[in-house]
């Protein structure tokens, strides 16, 4: 089970966070400001609109209400309060192929039409042709057009290399508004899916102005064998019950906190099976072919927009392929597998495998959360 110790980072006293807790009446909206708590439901009713506020960090002190509460408790999935995940309005987006190693394997699965039996040997072929030095190319550049038209050329050209190397990202919707789990909850695979993994990111919170806040974790469960049968699959592949998770919680941008923090961070993934299997993997968010101030540009900007603000999965730097069940077949998640991902600045975000349709059901929604405001007398619209 998480714990104040594992999942927030050693440094959490000294910095700024946003959560969400479900209480005794209903979610509320919480801040740490150097260790202190406080209720900012009172004032904002939600998450986002709190993040929404001109300026967030110094809402904390001058309108949030100080709360006694029990932080170990809470990350520890015991006392009065249940952690919820720190997003509740903002659109949950995702991007997809922004970094070279898992640009190559999207690449893999669309040549396996989604047959993990076919991926170790097509992978070879994919390297053989490509190459490994595509990491260095900077979308849309130059560079990255003379490959794609000598790529064309050997009839070698795929929708996950357009978005790859070419000037637009790939940003798609990961789940619905409240969809998404906390740390500690199970995260959902369907059972239709023999080929699947987590997707361990760094995942930014950004206002309605395009502001970016801060950051947090996240898993953007991929079924890979979906996706990889036609990409027109992927809302099948990736919004499933459960599918999605985030938190533990919202590191906002301070003095000592920021944006640059983000771009050095490093993520670890440790899974442990009931079978005994374990894999242990690390990457770098910095390993990013485009910027995420690139990306946030893309996402909010005069032709689109998103008034209660957006949380982005920037991309994974990972793509587990040790094999688990048989040489050659690569990995796939089993049920019960635990599933760590960790960032010394952001804590650690802790799920265990579960079937889509035996995680609890999502019953919550924006209708259920504004009705449960309104009866409160709370902020709502």
């Amino acid at each position: 089970m998480t714990t104040l110790s594992t999942a927030l980072p050693e440094d959490w006293r000294d910095g700024h966070f946003a959560l969400r807790a479900e209480g005794p009446d209903g979610p509320m909206a919480l801040a740490l400001a150097r260790g202190a708590a406080f209720d900012m439901t009172p004032a904002f009713g939600t998450v986002s609109a709190w993040l929404n506020s001109d300026q967030p960090l110094e809402a904390i002190p001058a309108r949030g209400a100080p709360i006694a509460l029990d932080i170990p408790g809470l990350l520890a999935g015991e006392g009065p309060h249940r952690l919820l995940a720190p997003f509740d309005l903002q659109a949950l987006k995702a991007c997809g192929v922004t970094y070279a190693r898992s640009m190559l394997e999207r690449v893999i699965e669309e040549r396996c039409r989604g047959d993990a039996s076919q991926a170790e040997a097509v992978r070879a072929e994919v390297r053989g042709i490509i190459g490994d030095d595509i990491a260095s190319l900077r979308p849309g550049s130059p560079e990255a057009m003379a490959l794609k038209e000598n790529l064309v050329a050997r009839g070698w050209w795929s929708q996950y290399l357009e978005v790859g190397i070419g000037p637009d990202a790939e940003i798609f919707t990961k789940a619905q508004p409240l969809s998404a789990v906390p740390s500690g909850a199970r995260v959902g695979i369907h059972p239709g899916s023999s080929w699947n993994n987590p997707e361990p990111e760094a995942v930014l919170a950004i206002d309605a102005r395009g502001r970016i806040l801060g950051a947090t974790l996240g898993n953007d469960v991929n079924l890979r064998d979906v996706e990889g049968r036609s990409a027109l699959l992927l809302g099948r592949a990736k919004d499933n019950n459960a599918a999605c998770a985030l938190g533990p919680a919202i590191r906002l941008f301070d003095e000592g906190f920021t944006l640059e923090d983000v771009r050095a961070a490093g993520i670890t993934l440790t899974i442990e099976g009931p079978d005994g299997f374990r894999l242990e993997e690390s990457g770098r968010v910095g390993a990013i072919s485009r910027d995420p101030t690139e990306i946030v540009d893309q996402l909010i900007n005069p032709h689109h927009q998103y008034p209660d603000g957006a949380a982005l999965f920037l991309g994974t730097p990972f793509s587990p392929a040790a094999d688990r069940d048989a040489p050659g077949m690569g990995f796939t998640h089993h049920v019960g597998d635990v599933v760590c991902i960790a960032s010394p600045r952001l804590g650690a975000l802790v799920n265990t495998v579960d079937r889509t349709d035996a995680c609890p059901p999502w019953r919550f929604g924006i209708g259920a959360l504004m009705a449960n405001l309104a009866k409160r007398g709370l902020p709502h619209a």
